[in-house]
């Protein structure tokens, strides 16, 4: 029997399930695992942002703009030795005589307290549940409290981050479910029926690949009038990215409508009486939904480079919406990033993600097709 455990190890494709087998198979990459477990955290993050930060991301103090991170410590020595208490340095502000410009350097002799779960200012979980706890934060809320520096009128460039990454991470969602919904149902309708109605649906899918993405975004995009309500201006450039990021998954979803429509599955639902609409929806779609999934899992980091990538320019979201790309047009001069290099860390932060998303699809595509190679 200990000899035909190896058989029976490598025959699991004959006593398994589908999703057994695609769980097992997305298991073997490691990568895809961790890249998943740190999208979670990141969404939860998005989702409960006001509590995972450190202030309000729209307070400002003019007193430390452009202050440097501060470095968490969790022991301090005195008399008695060390002992666990965690704290940042304060800051020592001075100014330079020949440019007046003031800077501040840590001064290792001021001790600010922190905490977990401190009071703060008021805010609504999620929208939902007013509190006013934060789950790290100095003590004092007098003091000054900067994980990743402050930028230019004071602000916390970390709780901006942290509320960026709603707007960033749903932007690339929404955008993608919209552009899913497009995309399967051209691509199902051009691969079921064929003949005049695909040519023209792949004509027009045609001409928007032609099309240069980035000026074509820009143009739609500096149409939308200043005035307009950042919800509104948020809205409607998700409604451009999905607009012009379904074709590819279309062709997709064709080439697969195209393959499998004269299954002896496929001709026994319509044999049996079933409808067009409930034979493309119940019958064809669930056949590649694990290949759907994959594919949408590597159109997010697109939509997401594409929100920031407009928003950095300056024509996609404005303040006072806080996005990745929003606050990256901080860095958009020499002088500041000589002088404040860690308004850069939204840009870490968009890296982060989308290789996280990337490796995930991959992990996914792997997983849609079990059968295949070890």
């Amino acid at each position: 029997m200990a000899a035909s455990e190896p058989a029976r190890e490598d025959d699991r494709t004959l006593y398994w399930s589908q999703w057994s087998l695609t769980w097992w198979k997305f298991k073997q990459h490691k990568l895809a695992v961790v890249s998943g477990v740190l999208l979670i955290v990141f969404y939860l993050v998005a989702i409960f942002a006001e509590f995972f930060s450190t202030t309000d991301p729209h307070a400002y103090n003019s007193r430390y703009t452009y202050a440097p991170p501060q470095a968490v410590k969790l022991f301090q020595s005195d008399e008695s030795g060390w002992r666990w208490r965690p704290h940042v340095n304060g800051y020592a502000a001075a100014t330079d005589p020949v440019t007046l410009r003031r800077t501040f350097e840590i001064d290792e002799q001021t001790v600010i307290p922190i905490g977990f779960f401190v009071e703060g200012p008021e805010y609504r979980l999620a929208g939902l549940i007013a509190w006013n706890r934060y789950i790290l934060g100095a003590v004092d809320p007098s003091d000054p409290f900067f994980l990743l520096g402050s930028d230019r009128l004071g602000r916390d460039v970390y709780s901006r981050i942290v509320h960026g990454s709603r707007v960033s991470l749903s932007i690339g969602l929404i955008g993608v479910v919209m552009s899913l919904v497009i995309g399967i149902t051209f691509g199902a309708i051009a691969g079921f029926y064929g003949g005049a109605v695909d040519s023209v649906i792949q004509r027009v899918t045609e001409f928007l690949i032609s099309l240069p993405t980035i000026p074509l975004w820009m143009g739609l995009a500096a149409a939308i009038p200043l005035t307009w309500d950042p919800i509104a201006v948020y809205f409607l450039i998700t409604v451009i990215l999905s607009l012009l990021g379904w074709t590819q998954l279309a062709r997709q979803i064709r080439g697969m409508f195209m393959s499998i429509k004269n299954e002896d599955y496929v001709m026994a639902a319509r044999l049996d009486g079933s409808g067009e609409m409930r034979v493309i929806f119940r019958h064809m779609v669930p056949a590649f939904t694990s290949h759907i999934v994959a594919s949408v899992t590597l159109a997010v980091p697109a939509m997401i480079l594409a929100e920031t990538a407009l928003s950095f320019l300056g024509i996609g979201l404005r303040s006072p919406v806080i996005s990745w790309g929003v606050l990256l047009q901080e860095a958009q001069n020499i002088r500041t990033l000589a002088n404040a290099a860690w308004l850069l860390w939204p840009g870490a932060a968009v890296i982060v993600a989308v290789l996280a998303l990337n490796f995930l699809g991959d992990g996914l595509r792997d997983a849609a097709d079990p059968y295949g190679s070890n």
